[in-house]
């Protein structure tokens, strides 16, 4: 099961500080994000009204779209990004 509703809005945890997550990315220290186009997607997620419509804006090719979605489920699931309400 699924724990991305791609139609649905996300944010990141308020939680969770994003500067401690990407510092972690590039020490490589339990780096949830992945890639570089991962970072960016997360930064700009919440201006969005849904995770499908940053998808579509953020204009990937299918292979990046694919990694950003499955990356998306990680955080999800790992509680960095939350559903916004």
């Amino acid at each position: 099961m699924s724990t991305v509703d791609l139609d649905a809005p996300y944010r990141l945890n308020p939680r969770e500080s994003f500067e401690v997550l990407v510092h972690r990315c590039e020490r490589r220290e339990g780096c949830l994000l992945g890639t570089p186009d991962v970072v960016r997607f997360v930064r700009a997620l919440a201006m969005h009204a849904t995770a499908r419509d940053a998808l579509d804006a953020a204009e990937l090719g299918e292979t990046t779209r694919a990694r950003v979605v499955a990356a998306l489920e990680h955080l999800a699931a790992t509680g960095v990004i939350v559903a916004d309400p």
